[in-house]
């Protein structure tokens, strides 16, 4: 039991020691994913710890259809897989705003929306300035439902960030 004891705090040990990275603390580049009809999202990310940083990204779109934004903010907890990979994982929110041309016999509501978002995903920061990422953005409306933020998103992301 003592052995078993002692493995496990060295593991702890090494793992906490091993974990140590550099989080950025400007990055500035695109979130690229459609689950939700935006596309593209202009990213930006702050660091504001050794292991925290904020994620702010703004989306929108002009379509014959309808016109919109989203801005989304997640603060996140960054550690580190092995060498420059490292995995995140994060909550926050958002609101956009949706404008639907008016179709007969289609009910669509436009107007202001607020979401709840969670955060999860890997990325690689290359030795030149340059950090790509994947992620997941679920995300569930909290106040006016509509055609974006109905109940429940799942935002998948390809991000490509430069790093300053």
């Amino acid at each position: 039991m003592k052995m078993t004891t002692f493995l496990i705090g060295l593991f702890s040990f090494v793992t906490a020691l091993v974990s140590a990275q550099n989080i950025s603390e400007h990055t500035l580049g695109l979130r690229l994913g459609d689950s939700d009809g935006f596309g593209a999202e202009i990213s930006y990310q702050k660091s504001i710890g050794r292991y925290n940083r904020a994620e702010f990204n703004l989306g929108w779109r002009d379509s014959r259809e309808y016109d919109a934004f989203k801005l989304a903010g997640v603060y996140q907890w960054v550690h580190n897989l092995d060498g420059n990979f490292n995995w995140y994982y994060g909550v926050g929110g958002g609101l956009g705003n949706s404008d639907f041309e008016r179709v007969p016999d289609r009910d669509r509501d436009d107007g202001l929306f607020v979401f709840a978002a969670g955060n999860l995903g890997v990325e690689y920061d290359f030795d030149i300035p340059l950090l790509i990422s994947l992620d997941i953005r679920p995300e569930i409306g909290l106040v006016g439902f509509n055609e974006f933020d109905n109940d429940f998103l799942f935002d998948i992301a390809l991000g490509l960030r430069y790093q300053f």
